[in-house]
């Protein structure tokens, strides 16, 4: 993708444009700024005007509005300034718009200046950008795939949804994006484009709510489409003033105005850039660089350090481990629940089987051995279906259940690794784990030889990895052969983005990180094990999707659970288009984002997998444990969920589930293998 200067150009000054290939535009004072490429303006002004101001509230959304044009252009040093008012029966508004070219794109400080004699009581300031396309794919990271459609089919209530249709608008709350744009591409002509539009979250002064936040998105009309930030107003789905709130459904968010009271100045700070687009698929990529640029959220000397969390982790990894008559291995459960061993997904039960031979020289325990070895041992007990096999062994009945490719794909690839490294280690032995694993491979190379392989999802994905590293254990071609297959067919389902990467989610059935994830390393391993560019470059869009739900910024709290440790949000993950708490998750995918930052010389991604991975273990309690959701915005799965203005800022510390510390310990070593220490980075 080519990556173009930003740089601002006013015809009434003497820049030279030849060079330049983003740039903005402005005519003689009265008109409107424009952002092109060359001679095509791909972001203009709405044709009302720069400014739109809402003096009412109806229908639970924004009424009366005007508008106001620039009347007035001088520079600044570096900053081009435009300024205008606009008159209301109160009194009126001085409107300022400064800009400033920064590296690929265009910065500006927006203020709104209220000289009236009175407040207005429900007033909505407004940031629109148009763009001249109809029905452009939306991208709003976290929250909004080029409209969700896997999403959609599984359950329209249960994520946004964005056609593009004349009248559909999708507008969240600023705390809700990890990364906080709103992106468009569209085709015109065979040629696809982009644009962006970036925020810098802040509460809104005289907010009719309680920690009241600006809003950013996306809304359609006949013949354009705009880039949009309200004061306050959410919408999606057709539903005003609503907050994706839970799980299933949205809950009331009304009244969202803003009083301003005489003499009140808010300023807004925002970003904009327009782009080429490569291919069909891939406009997020740009905006997504660009937002990690501007926020650089790479400080890591606040967090706990990357041996203080091995070793909390492995301290509450041993306080899981069971060892009974019939059955070794490590709950899934906290104490409330009956013990379960559980493979993959939310229980990784096989995890520990790989990270502890790596790490038992760091941590130093020598019972380390034989809780690897019985629990390996135990997981190939586990009983073959013709669809895999099993994942949950219930110590109470003592029986193997339940099976599903997630699960069973990620702990193939944990046995295969554990294999691969235990056939060193003259402290273990592999042979158990190597039958297994043969006999899993074997059944899965079966199924999907066959002509009517055809999988609901990307979960598949999964099984890319684990084949092609036993491919290399058996010297067996036709596991490299099937894996190159998978990974050939997720990139021709997923690549052009009509059907993003879903499903790797078990409690949601939409768009995810986990279902990237899955094709991300899976394209990785299968890089490395060909050294083909093209699955590169699938890693790539990849992970580029499975990066798009960190956090870059640091959201700020009131009082809660996240206000008492102070927490910064930068590094943390969120889940899906339908699950929008925080998680621990992406601290599996960071030695993945490394490796990638490596092949493509890429230092911003490095750094920003080192952020993801100590910034995860802040809110390790004094016993190695950490609750599973982060309330960073209006949603919530657990506990009180009755009243949407106190769901932001809570945790849900006893949802304690496994993963949450093998996911610390499987990346841990795998960091360990690649001779990387993230406290001498």
């Amino acid at each position: 993708m080519r990556r173009i200067i930003a740089f601002l150009i006013f015809s009434l000054t003497f820049f030279n444009l030849s060079a330049q290939e983003f740039h903005m535009k402005i005519e003689p004072p009265g008109s409107n700024p424009s952002f092109c490429i060359g001679n095509e303006a791909l972001i203009t002004t709405p044709t009302e005007g720069l400014w739109s101001i809402a003096t009412g509230w109806e229908k639970q959304w924004p009424a009366n509005w005007v508008h106001a044009k620039p009347s007035k252009l001088e520079q600044s040093g570096d900053w081009q300034i435009v300024t205008g008012e606009l008159v209301l029966p109160e009194g009126k508004f001085i409107l300022r718009d400064a800009y400033r070219p920064e590296g690929n794109r265009i910065k500006c400080i927006r203020r709104f200046e209220w000289k009236g004699r009175e407040t207005l009581e429900k007033a909505t300031l407004s940031v629109r950008w148009r763009v001249n396309a109809q029905k452009p794919s939306a991208f709003l990271p976290g929250i909004l795939y080029y409209g969700n459609p896997s999403g959609e089919k599984n359950g329209v209530h249960k994520v946004p949804v964005f056609h593009g249709e004349a009248g559909e608008k999708a507008i969240f709350e600023e705390h809700r994006y990890p990364m906080p744009f709103a992106s468009f591409e569209w085709n015109k002509n065979g040629v696809y484009n982009g644009a962006a539009l970036h925020t810098k979250p802040s509460q809104v002064y005289g907010g009719n709510h309680f920690d009241q936040w600006w809003s950013l998105g996306v809304e359609s009309f006949e013949d354009h489409s705009e880039l949009v930030m309200l004061s306050g107003p959410i919408t999606y789905n057709g539903q005003p003033s609503v907050a994706k709130a839970l799980q299933q459904r949205a809950m009331p968010y009304g009244d969202t105005w803003t009083k301003i009271e005489p003499g009140t100045i808010i300023e807004k700070t925002f970003y904009l850039e327009a782009y080429d687009v490569k291919a069909k698929g891939s406009g997020f990529q740009t905006p997504l660089y660009t937002s990690i640029d501007i926020f650089k959220p790479f400080y890591v000397e606040d967090f706990p350090s990357f041996d203080e969390i091995i070793r909390d982790k492995y301290r509450f990894t041993k306080s899981r481990y069971l060892d009974g008559d019939e059955f070794s291995g490590f709950n899934m459960y906290p104490e409330h629940r009956v013990p379960q061993i559980v493979l993959g997904w939310a229980g990784q039960s096989e995890a520990p089987i790989y990270a502890l031979q790596i790490l038992q020289e760091r941590l130093g325990d020598y019972a380390i051995p034989e809780m690897v070895q019985k629990s390996a041992d135990h997981i190939c007990t586990s009983k073959f279906t013709e669809r895999g096999f099993s994942v949950v062994f219930d110590t109470k009945t003592k029986k193997w259940s339940q099976t599903d490719p997630v699960s069973e794909g990620q702990a193939m690839n944990s046995i295969a690794l554990a294999v691969k490294y235990g056939r060193n280690n003259k402290s273990v032995n592999t042979k158990k784990w190597e039958d297994f694993l043969k006999k899993a491979c074997d059944l899965h190379l079966a199924r999907m030889n066959r002509e009517e392989w055809n999988p609901r999802n990307t979960a598949e994905a999964f099984y890319i990895s684990p084949f092609l590293i036993s491919s290399e254990l058996f010297n067996n071609g036709d596991y490299k052969k099937v894996a190159l297959k998978i990974a050939d067919y997720y990139a021709a389902r997923h690549l052009d983005m009509d059907e993003p990467y879903w499903g790797g989610t078990l409690d949601a059935t939409c768009e995810d990180k986990e279902g990237a994830w899955g094709a991300f390393q899976g394209f990785m391993t299968a890089y490395e094990y060909t050294k083909d560019k093209k699955y590169l470059d699938y890693a790539r869009h990849a992970g580029d999707v499975v990066l798009s739900f960190t956090v870059v910024w640091d959201i700020s709290f009131n009082a809660g659970r996240l206000g008492d440790h102070a927490l910064k949000t930068r590094g943390w993950t969120n889940v899906s288009a339908q699950n929008q708490h925080l998680d621990v998750y992406g601290v599996l995918e960071t030695p993945m984002l490394y490796k990638l930052g490596q092949y493509t010389n890429n230092e911003p991604l490095k750094r920003l997998a080192i952020t993801m991975y100590r910034s995860c273990g802040q809110m390790i309690d004094p016993f190695g444990s950490q609750g599973e959701q982060l309330q960073q915005t209006n949603f919530a799965q657990h506990g009180d969920m009755s009243n949407v203005y106190k769901l932001r800022g809570g945790y849900s510390e006893s949802w304690s589930v496994y993963w949450i510390t093998a996911h610390f310990l499987h990346a841990a070593a795998q960091f360990t293998e690649m001779g990387i220490d993230l406290d001498k980075q």
